[in-house]
């Protein structure tokens, strides 16, 4: 691999497993283990262990840093109490997304950005640009590991590995009694939270959860669980020409707010409707899986756009995607063609998200 890749301080154990890597956002990382189908069916079913180290950890601090921070984020981070955090989105000027991201309050005085990991470089870079006076950044995105412990016996293992420790509620941030950081979020649909340690323990401690019984898991079942569930990947459904409206993630834009980067943009959006929405597609028969850039089309054979996201779904069986799609051509029944590779295979809009958990 080019010396420019960035490498996991998990990497040697990901060999060890005999992972396969790619490249993603500049860093090798496993694209899986033993197969996507295994590792998607461990994650919905038990418990799968992701390696997250890719993703950055930014410490922003400060008097007044949270009214700076709801300047450049859509959610309203002044609403959350120390303990809690939100999903929120970082814009450009015209609203079009820059970076999605989690920020969690730890006092009233620092909040911690996790972030993608091809934006980092990226999003310090726009906040250094606006930042304000008091305000300081930390970017201690290459001193940790993290790791991602997802499905229904994530809580499980947490309890059997950390008993004197407890789990933070649903959106939540803690910190253990040797400085872990715990998040309870996921990009899964399943329950589950990210493992944050110092990045020379990383190995000990993804061993620890596999013993415990996690499955290891790679990006290729990262995006099969995340697509079932309609969650937006940046670069492929979220970018600098999309704004969250047409994305459908309005309910994560305060507009009450006065003012944010890329606001105005989001207000007209809001108040007329916006001209394409990011849409769900399944295929409604059988042929190969549905890629990113594939085109889509009219049943009159009109072109309308091209997959942003596109997977066969382990748990229904079916090819699944999303697409930036006219306004007129998104009410779920909508009949489609998906262009694969010269050939046109029905395709049906529908709601949100693919995989119906219950609450």
């Amino acid at each position: 691999m080019s010396d420019t890749v960035l490498h996991s301080p998990l990497e040697t154990a990901h060999l060890a497993l005999g992972a396969k890597l790619i490249p993603f956002g500049g860093w090798a990382m496993p694209v899986q283990y033993s197969s996507i189908l295994t590792e998607h069916a461990a994650v919905r079913g038990k418990a799968g262990v992701f390696d997250i180290s890719h993703m950055g950890q930014v410490f922003v601090t400060g008097a007044d840093h949270v009214a700076w921070l709801d300047t450049l984020l859509t959610n309203n981070l002044s609403k959350l109490a120390p303990g809690q955090g939100q999903y929120t989105i970082m814009l450009n000027e015209s609203g079009g997304v820059i970076d999605d991201l989690i920020a969690y309050r730890i006092s009233e005085t620092e909040t911690l950005l996790v972030i993608n990991a091809s934006m980092i470089a990226e999003d310090v870079a726009w906040m250094e640009k606006h930042l304000a006076p008091g305000v300081n950044l930390r970017n201690e995105s290459n001193a940790w590991a993290g790791l991602a412990i997802q499905g229904p016996d994530a809580a499980s293992l947490f309890a059997k590995l950390f008993p004197s420790e407890t789990l933070p509620p649903r959106n939540g941030i803690s910190q253990t009694a040797t400085g872990e950081i715990v998040c309870r979020t996921g990009y899964t649909g399943e329950d589950g939270y990210e493992f944050f340690c110092p990045a020379e323990n990383g190995i000990a401690a993804f061993e620890k959860f596999i013993a415990a019984g996690a499955t290891p898991c790679g990006l290729g079942a990262r995006d099969t669980l995340r697509l079932e569930m309609c969650f937006p990947l940046n670069g492929n459904d979220l970018s600098p020409t999309r704004s969250p409206i047409e994305a459908g993630l309005g309910f994560f834009c305060d507009l009450t707010k006065p003012h944010f980067i890329g606001r105005e943009t989001l207000v007209s959006q809001k108040a007329n409707g916006p001209e394409v929405k990011l849409t769900a597609i399944e295929l409604t028969e059988k042929g190969p899986p549905p890629r990113p850039h594939y085109p889509v089309r009219s049943t009159e054979g009109e072109t309308l756009g091209e997959l942003s996201s596109g997977v066969l779904s382990p748990t229904l069986a079916t090819g699944i995607a999303m697409a930036y799609l006219p306004a007129a051509f998104t009410k779920p029944g909508t009949p489609l063609l998906i262009d694969i590779r010269g050939r046109q295979f029905k395709a049906v809009t529908v709601k949100k998200p693919f995989l119906k958990k219950p609450k």
